[in-house]
This record gives structure tokens, sequence and C-alpha cells, in this order.
């Protein structure tokens, strides 16, 4: 095998929740009256709450203190949540499932490297909690992609060496992550389309081909 370990994203890797992201971010811009498209909502992807918060606010003449900003996060993220209720097992699709299995089967050790804090929320949801070897999150680290600590600390979570664990990306921000750890990167979705990884898929399968297993 080309590779000991996988470390994956989560969100537009494993599952996708954008959908929710961009629902929840857009009730709380229209209630402050803060323009906000889909547009916008691309740039947020792989971006931290914070950060996320700050671009789209970015063009906005209101200042807001740091406590105004930090109840507008807290108000995102109970918006997601209750979102995200709505999540089960039939959003992981039976791709990345079989997927999973047959690289998991295959002796490899797969872990999770995501920056949201409702990580477990959404592995419980889709009915992969406590599936990973390891999950390193927003609940972990204390800098967001394109910084690499999320990935360094799943790859030590594996006790194996960036060089032996291939990062799964689909934000240019992870990629970017993956490549400043030492890492080699498999992307699919948007960094795919944008040539970001050393592998870019068209589909989850794919894998196989890329760990030399299938």
């Amino acid at each position: 095998m080309k590779y000991k370990g996988i470390i994956f994203d989560l969100d537009g890797v494993i599952c996708s929740t954008d959908e929710y992201h961009y629902r929840a971010w857009k009730q709380l811009a229209d209630r402050i009256g803060v323009p906000f498209d889909r547009t916008v909502n691309n740039r947020l992807r792989g971006v931290s709450r914070m950060e996320s918060l700050e671009i789209i606010l970015e063009k906005f003449p209101v200042a807001y203190s740091e406590a105004e900003k930090q109840a507008m996060a807290a108000e995102k993220n109970e918006l997601y949540r209750t979102l995200l209720a709505q999540m089960s097992p039939r959003d992981l699709s039976d791709e990345v499932r079989e997927t999973l299995e047959r690289l998991r089967a295959a002796g490899l050790r797969l872990a999770i490297g995501s920056s949201s804090k409702n990580t477990p929320l959404i592995l419980g949801s889709i009915g992969l909690d406590n599936w990973f070897d390891a999950v390193s999150d927003g609940n972990n680290i204390t800098r967001s992609k394109p910084d690499p600590e999320v990935f360094l600390k799943a790859a030590g979570m594996l006790q194996l060496s960036p060089a032996d664990c291939l990062v799964v990306e689909d934000a240019l921000s992870g990629a970017q992550a993956g490549h400043a750890g030492g890492f080699a990167v498999a992307c699919v979705g948007d960094a795919a389309d944008h040539g970001a990884g050393d592998y870019n898929l068209k589909t989850f399968r794919e894998l196989l081909q890329v760990t030399e297993i299938g």
C-alpha cells in the first residue's frame, strides 16, 4: 500500500452539510441586514466560524464589538445545529460507506481532520460515531485551515508521520493545509476542479486506486 493512514475532511468529503451552513448564515445575515448569497458562502468553505463571520461582515458599514460577534457566531451555530437535526445515516452515501469499509479492511488507519466543532454531532447523526481511529476537529485545535494543525494532530493520534498519510479534502484551504503539513493530498469537489491536489478525483471511490488497494 502507498499509505498507512488517511485523514478525511468531514464536510464535503464524508458527507455534505453545505446547505445547512448556508441556510443558517443566511438567516443570521437577513436578520442583521447584511447582503449574503451563495457566492459569499463559497468563500466560507473550510474556514472557521469566526473567520466566516468576518468575511460576511467585511463590507458592512456597522462596526460590531467582539462580544457582539461572539453572540452572532453562537446564534448561527444554534441555527445550524437545529438544521443538523434533520441528518441521518441516509446522508452517508453507499459509495462513501463502501469505500471506507474497503480502506479499513485493507489495514489503513482512518481519521477525521475537520475544523468544525460540530464534528461529533455530525458523525453521530450519520452513524459514524466511534468509527474512525482518530478524530481531530475544531474542539482540539487553535488554528484553522490553511494552517496544518488539525491534520498534524490527526497524524499524531494515528502515530503516523505526515509522509505516511494521505489527506482527503474538498476545499482549497484544506488542500493548502495538507501540503503545508507535509502530506500528500487527494482532492474531490471544488478543490479537485481547481487542480489543488496531488490527486484530483472525480469520485470518492477513486481513493481505492490512489491507495493501491483497488
